[in-house]
């Protein structure tokens, strides 16, 4: 009985600390989805102002090359 105890308690201290690995991946992942999401937000802005002081011309993205 002892030995079943004592594999519990080494399964038991793993789940443990990849619980623990696991949560400190997500807090990570959590402030680089912050950071991306402030980069986006100020491209998209960015882009905003920009298409908004166009004076009418051409996208570049939306020229056909010209080999067409």
């Amino acid at each position: 009985m002892t030995d079943r105890l004592h594999s519990l308690e080494e399964r038991l201290a793993h789940l443990i600390r990849t619980v623990d690995e696991l949560s400190d991946v997500i807090a990570r992942q959590d402030g680089e989805i912050d950071l991306l999401k402030t980069r986006v937000r100020m491209l998209m802005e960015r882009e905003a102002q920009r298409q908004s002081q166009a004076t009418g011309g051409v996208v570049l993205g939306d020229e056909r090359p010209p080999h067409y």
